[in-house]
């Protein structure tokens, strides 16, 4: 009778089911991430979507760049859920330097000791793990999400302790980063914590089909939900209507952004196929970059059509799909040099839609499921293929009629298939499913 009750009542509608909707309101979930707000828009979106369910949502966070912290707080105006910074290392503040500092040496210590001795420690992502973890347990809650590597170490740490937690596949974090970066990174304990997360734990969802698969298939587990990274079709309202970008708007214009600029992105296919072009471009490229990129943009781009590409600073997440929508074409030349950039749907996919951009793409997997379902509003090329990538900008450089046309197939996938309204359900029922199953719901179900 019990299992019963909780089916009926977890595929239910916060309208239809006032048991379900006092549930909601009588419990906290805490979201656990130990970043900063605006360059986790998941993070947001999920709050988002289960506070307006019903729960109490806190979120853990952590700050150590000052202009990111003030657009945190911007982001929190409007919200009414609670943000808790549990470890502020901004240079601004008394002490955040030298705890900076601090950490900083205690993080080499602890990839020293991998190297060393070979043990892994969580110490050794240079996040605020102990903060994060002493914040949770201050916090009775229903659920414990883990957004972040340092977050699953503390999700087990409460497991262990009798909680009911959960983890959000953003990226396949055991899998993730170039290989040197993968060196100092505790690579077994990530993995045994993705283990216990995804057969222990409650809530367990991810960014795409070809990533749960792949994950079900590694740990022997029940597939993980899909939440794609998308976004509202409602943030379309917000569009400002300038040009900031562009210098020629009689020129196609090629769009590309992420948080930093350099290699292993995709930027060499793009910069190479450049002089292969039967006519000039705009390349508009938005990140910070990396100390490669100097030398990549040498290497890759010929000096005839060096410039034609501009690169700008990152943006706040309220300007970005203005900056985008100014644009033409969306390029995600992402590089299968990890499991996780094969299996995921990038947030970038989604942005190009939703500004109306037809998105010209690498053919991973992750990218593929999303491709094959738009039609023309994407076409996939093999990576590092610099032949086939000109091919198809040229096509769609020439036909300026089938171009605009292109971009209303975009606007119209945005709009029916991949928008954030559309995931509003699914991340609602699996919070529902995972309190449901916990021995509150139990005890939700004897009353």
């Amino acid at each position: 009778m019990a299992d019963t009750v909780r089916t009926t009542c977890a595929e239910a509608s916060f309208d239809e089911n006032q048991g379900l909707a006092s549930l909601r309101n009588r419990h906290t979930i805490v979201i656990l991430t130990g970043n900063h707000l605006c360059h986790n828009p998941r993070v947001i979106k999920e709050a988002d979507a289960l506070h307006a369910a019903g729960y109490q949502i806190e979120v853990l966070a952590g700050w150590i760049d000052d202009t990111l912290a003030e657009r945190d707080r911007e982001l929190m105006k409007t919200r009414a859920w609670r943000l808790a910074v549990v470890a502020d290392w901004r240079p601004s503040q008394p002490w955040g330097p030298w705890r900076r500092r601090g950490h900083s040496l205690w993080r080499r210590w602890a990839i020293w000791r991998q190297r060393q001795l070979g043990r892994e420690s969580v110490d050794q992502f240079g996040a605020p793990a102990g903060a994060l973890l002493s914040a949770a347990n201050q916090r009775p809650a229903a659920l414990y999400i883990a957004h972040s590597e340092a977050a699953m170490w503390v999700a087990v740490r409460m497991l262990d302790q009798g909680a009911t937690v959960g983890v959000d596949f953003e990226d396949w974090f055991s899998e993730d980063l170039p290989s040197e970066a993968r060196r100092i990174r505790p690579i077994e304990l990530m993995k045994r914590w993705e283990q216990r997360l995804l057969a222990e734990g409650q809530y367990r969802v991810c960014a795409s089909q070809a990533l749960s698969q792949r994950l079900a298939e590694t740990y022997q587990v029940a597939a993980p939900d899909v939440i794609y990274n998308v976004f509202p079709w409602a943030d379309r309202d917000h569009l400002d209507g300038l040009t900031k970008d562009r210098r020629d708007c009689e020129r196609v214009s090629i769009h590309w952004f992420s948080q930093t600029l350099g290699a292993g992105r995709g930027l060499e296919d793009l910069l190479a196929a450049l002089p292969l072009l039967n006519q000039p471009v705009e390349v508009h490229l938005r990140g910070m970059p990396k100390s490669d990129w100097p030398s990549l943009f040498e290497k890759h781009c010929p000096a005839r059509c060096r410039d034609w590409v501009h690169v700008h600073t990152l943006v706040s997440n309220t300007e970005l799909l203005s900056r985008i929508a100014e644009h033409d074409i969306g390029f995600a030349g992402e590089v299968s040099q990890t499991a996780s950039r094969d299996l995921t749907a990038t947030n970038k996919l989604f942005q190009y839609l939703l500004a109306g951009l037809p998105v010209v793409a690498s053919n991973t997997m992750g990218q593929r499921e999303v491709i094959d379902a738009v039609g023309d509003a994407g076409a996939l090329y093999p990576q590092g293929d610099v032949t086939a990538l000109a091919a198809t900008l040229r096509q769609w450089i020439a036909d300026r009629d089938a171009l605009a046309a292109r971009k209303q197939a975009a606007l119209a996938a945005a709009r029916d298939l991949y928008h954030w309204e559309g995931q509003l359900a699914r991340v609602i029922h699996a919070a529902d499913r995972a309190i449901l199953a916990s021995p509150i719901g139990e005890a939700f179900d004897r009353t």
